[in-house]
């Protein structure tokens, strides 16, 4: 048998890595359009900001190393053009001319190309991508040659890794991103952190703006926003998404959706013999049921070792799971990680569902370094499936969110959180996890005995209801709402009285430095008989979904006499 793969890194070569120790008999081809058949290209950023200092580190293997290990047939620089599915042949363009390739099971890696948005001036030879081994030494060669000033189109994972490496290295750096924050997938109020962390280290952040030109010059271009504003710079850097490079394919009748190749649970695709994987494969999101390439390396490679069996054994070969898109990427001192989906998405998909903040440290408070983890998850609205997590925070975040994938893929309900034995020791964790903590509070939500207010309802809240600020006073000199009631949490009980003459029989809203506080002063007023909410993640959440306006909003009131 004669199997051929279009594409390596990481869907194809896992899948012909696992094809030959399945069968020593079967001829496996590799074609690879690059240089390199397997690199790391997740590591690309690191190379450019220097702390992948050799370039060749990032070269995982080699056609001569694959021949000689797994007696692979690599072929670089053969770039499939043609497909003709019932002749069971691939057109491959080769340094020394075209060629036919027959196979008897062909699996399609094309992995997927640069987004090319329509700006003028995008041709730039200022104009670099991070893709590829060639993409991170070129542009390492313009930093030691002296850059000074980049822009980076995208504040997506890549460009956020781009614009730090960048900054390590000393160049001034401006990020331009058309969505409203940066970190798209990434919850408004998480992503104001990351954004904070951008500007500390020197980073200058544009976001909800497109770049509408590019102005080549002699010593620099000019990048020009929508809102008229004029960015110089020597080197810019486009990372403004991904397609599944599927061209050839779909032209050749391959089915797709969206230029991504529709497969079965195998990995199957529409033609007999054929099958897919990796970036250029649209996916169903087990969350949502949303069709979508999932581009993560995790996920393709497990897929190429799954399409392998499906192909040598098919008897015994285990379904493909479909990706949550779980992922994490380090902007300065902090990690940004999510799972499962987010906001946009379960709108879309019009699943009801109910949101959850928290702020807790990532181990014990009394051990030194504790720092807190701030903490997203999206939870069933009736049954309490979790449906997605998200965390921000500069320790203990890859460990939550692996935990909450694994969770999220195993079906649970935010009230099995409560009961994961996690490890515990004081440098490590605290006895009441994060995300057993996580669990405590969702299951409080969905039984009715805490109910949540949110930082978004603040101006119907304002005008609508009491609100009630149960931090201590030294904490609620440095910035509150206006017209808000201040009395401490402990004070409370004694306090109800004041409440209510307050009230006038409004609802009464209370919020806390983090939802903890709040949370107990929300079970003293329910039961004292007052409409009463927590709100959700308490200051710190209101601050991070105010971002900007937090500072001219948050004032410091005069507390209200009554």
């Amino acid at each position: 048998m004669r199997i051929v793969v279009v594409g390596g890194v990481a869907g194809g070569m896992s899948c012909a890595a696992r094809a030959r120790r399945l069968d020593e008999a079967a001829e496996i081809v590799v074609l690879e359009r690059g240089e390199y058949v397997s690199f790391a290209n997740c590591g690309l950023p690191y190379h450019v900001g220097g702390e992948i200092e050799d370039a060749g580190r990032l070269l995982l293997q080699t056609p001569e190393s694959l021949r000689a290990a797994l007696d692979l047939d690599v072929r670089v620089r053969h770039e499939v053009i043609g497909l003709d599915a019932d002749a069971r042949t691939v057109t491959v363009r080769t340094p020394s001319g075209e060629s036919l390739l027959a196979y008897d099971a062909l699996v399609l890696a094309p992995g997927a190309r640069a987004v090319r948005p329509p700006i003028a001036g995008l041709d730039s030879p200022r104009v670099r991508t991070l893709r590829t081994v060639p993409d991170a030494v070129a542009l390492r060669e313009r930093v030691d040659a002296g850059a000074r000033r980049a822009v980076v189109l995208g504040a997506g994972f890549i460009g956020l890794e781009a614009a730090e490496a960048l900054a390590l290295r000393g160049l001034e750096v401006t990020v331009v991103e058309l969505a409203g924050h940066v970190l798209p997938p990434l919850e408004a109020e998480l992503a104001h952190l990351v954004t904070q962390e951008l500007r500390r280290l020197g980073i200058t952040v544009h976001a909800g703006v497109a770049a509408s030109s590019i102005t080549h010059g002699p010593l620099e271009d000019v990048v020009t926003l929508a809102d008229g504003t004029r960015i110089g710079a020597d080197l810019i850097v486009l990372s403004t998404g991904v397609r599944p490079a599927t061209e050839v394919f779909e032209a050749a009748g391959i089915a797709c959706v969206d230029g991504a190749i529709v497969v079965d649970g195998h990995g199957r695709a529409s033609a007999p013999g054929v099958w897919a994987v990796g970036d250029a494969v649209a996916s169903t999101d087990p969350v949502t049921g949303a069709v979508r390439p999932v581009p993560l390396a995790g996920p393709a490679n497990r897929a190429g070792r799954l399409v392998a069996d499906a192909i040598v054994r098919p008897e015994c070969a285990r379904p493909i799971p479909q990706p949550i898109g779980t992922a994490i990427v380090r902007v300065g001192g902090l990690a940004a990680a999510l799972t499962g989906a987010n906001r946009s998405a379960l709108d879309a998909a019009g699943i009801a569902y109910r949101t959850l903040h928290l702020h807790p440290n990532q181990h014990a408070g009394y051990f030194p370094g504790a720092g807190q983890v701030h903490l997203l998850l999206h939870i069933g609205a009736t049954d309490g499936r979790l449906l997605g997590a998200q965390a921000v925070g500069a320790d203990g975040v890859d460990k939550r969110i692996d935990v909450l994938a694994t969770a999220i893929r195993a079906g649970l309900r935010i009230d099995d959180l409560i009961d994961l034995d996690l490890a515990y020791a004081p440098p490590y964790g605290q006895a009441k996890d994060a995300v057993n903590l996580a669990g405590m509070v969702g299951a409080n939500v969905l039984d009715g005995t805490l109910r949540l207010w949110y930082a978004d309802e603040l101006d119907r809240v304002r005008r609508d209801a009491l609100v009630l600020d149960v931090r201590s006073t030294a904490e609620f000199a440095t910035g509150g709402l206006p017209e808000s009631l201040n009395i401490p949490h402990t004070e409370l009980r004694s306090r109800l009285t004041e409440v209510r003459e307050a009230a006038g029989g409004r609802p009464v809203r209370v919020l806390c430095a983090s939802g903890v506080r709040s949370a107990i002063a929300h079970r003293v007023l329910t039961q004292a008989g007052f409409d009463s909410a927590s709100l959700s993640g308490g200051m710190l959440t209101l601050r991070a979904t105010l971002g900007d306006r937090a500072d001219e909003l948050l004032t410091r009131p005069e507390p209200v006499l009554v």
